[in-house]
């Protein structure tokens, strides 16, 4: 099972320390809470660690098996994680092949990349060696967003500490670092390879944020990297980004007309016209960046509340209250008999209906659901949603929206 000991300057939280160096502190002494899907995800990781000693060491089947069903055990553990683990493993059989020999395939390798960041350490899922390349695999469970590993700052960092511990031995033959994120559950799989000057370079380059982070003379920068802070609901720097609403008037057309117009009537002008009654285009799109970041934490805010209602804290002003509830039945195998008795014809009480697609997939595995009904599937495009224009997706089509889905005998 993954190590569940952390360094302060975290590798899987460099992406927030980096830019807002306060972080580290500022989280250092409030509660550390877990979660059920971050227990999920280190079951899935130790099963992910298991099938890579099956495949690239020497293990016996039955101490394989013994382990496995141990595993299974566990109250979390789902038939997904079999599937996504399998895939895992396919993908990591894929990196060797790349390989014009057999590399050294190591499992939960802890690293040490203090040269870097001031006791920084890690574990990496996985890390391959062979002729002149590193690869350094990281296996994500979660469903949420997708994380690219272009640029990725924890990779770099595990790849700098794998660099450190396998210099010994593979000395300077070491030439480039190809680093992969899996997420086998958001069908994501994502890889960067850069040299390892590149890769020092950066290094080089951060070590003086890292120095202020961890030294507590950090700043605060609030920003979409809160989303994972253990503070983002309490931190002051976020509420004075967020509750500064003055900030608000200069981009909204009254407001900036009013004070051109005072400053025209100070200098003994007389005002012409009326204050335009449209946003521009231009101010909406500024104005729908302010405000995700204000709906971002708003939702924080009623998630800590709630807790801490939950837990018998009071929120002055504020109070926890049933909301919406559905009914359901005690025993619905009970309901249905006694609807029967009363008369009621049994195929009447039931609805049969296919399995979805997901179910389907879940149910052949991802090669026999490609290879046998691959061929009835299509995606069309998602529902047009707004993004920033630094997203990676490719931006929305109308015409091709019209046309996906169709094919050529179509």
């Amino acid at each position: 099972m993954p190590p569940e000991k952390h360094a302060l300057l975290s590798a899987s939280s460099a992406s927030r320390w980096l830019k807002c160096t306060a972080a580290p502190r500022f989280e250092e002494h409030l509660p550390e809470r877990t979660s059920e899907y971050a227990e999920e995800g280190r079951l899935a990781h130790a099963i992910c660690e298991l099938k890579t000693l099956k495949k690239f060491t020497v293990m016996t089947s039955r101490t394989y098996t013994t382990r496995l069903n141990k595993l299974k055990k566990d109250p979390l553990y789902s038939e997904e994680m079999d599937k996504t683990s399998d895939l895992y493993i396919e993908h990591l059989i894929e990196q060797a092949m790349l390989y014009d020999s057999t590399p050294t395939v190591v499992a939960e390798v802890q690293v040490d990349f203090g040269g870097y960041v001031p006791e920084g350490f890690g574990t990496c899922d996985n890390v391959m060696i062979g002729g002149d390349t590193l690869s350094i695999t990281d296996y994500k469970h979660g469903k949420g967003v997708p994380v690219s590993a272009v640029g990725n700052p924890q990779m770099r960092l595990y790849a700098l500490g794998a660099l450190k511990r396998y210099a010994p031995v593979f000395g300077d033959a070491i030439k480039q670092v190809r680093m992969s994120i899996d997420q086998p559950r958001l069908d994501s799989y994502t890889t960067d390879t850069i040299t390892v000057e590149e890769l020092m370079a950066w290094g080089e380059s951060i070590k003086p944020i890292a120095q202020k982070a961890f030294s507590g003379l950090g700043e605060f920068a609030p920003g979409d990297h809160c989303r994972f802070c253990r503070g983002k609901a309490q931190c002051r720097a976020r509420a004075n980004t967020n509750t500064a609403l003055e900030d608000f008037k200069d981009c909204v057309p009254a407001g900036e007309w009013n004070a051109k117009a005072a400053a025209v009537v100070a200098s003994g002008g007389v005002v012409q016209g009326a204050p335009p009654t449209l946003l521009s285009d231009a101010e909406i799109g500024d104005l729908l960046i302010r405000g995700k970041e204000l709906v971002a934490w708003y939702k924080d805010l009623e998630e800590y509340a709630t807790k801490a209602l939950l837990d018998g804290k009071p929120i002055e002003g504020w109070k926890l209250v049933a909301g919406r509830s559905i009914r359901t039945f005690t025993d619905q195998d009970a309901a249905i008999q006694a609807a029967i008795a009363a008369g009621y014809d049994e195929a009447l009480l039931y609805d049969r209906k296919p399995k979805t697609l997901s179910e389907m997939e879940k149910l052949m595995g991802k090669a026999e659901f490609a290879e046998k009904i691959g061929g009835y599937v299509t995606k069309p495009l998602g529902k047009p949603t707004l993004a920033l224009s630094t997203d990676k997706r490719e931006a929305y089509n109308p015409a091709a929206a019209d046309f996906a889905g169709v094919t050529a005998s179509e």
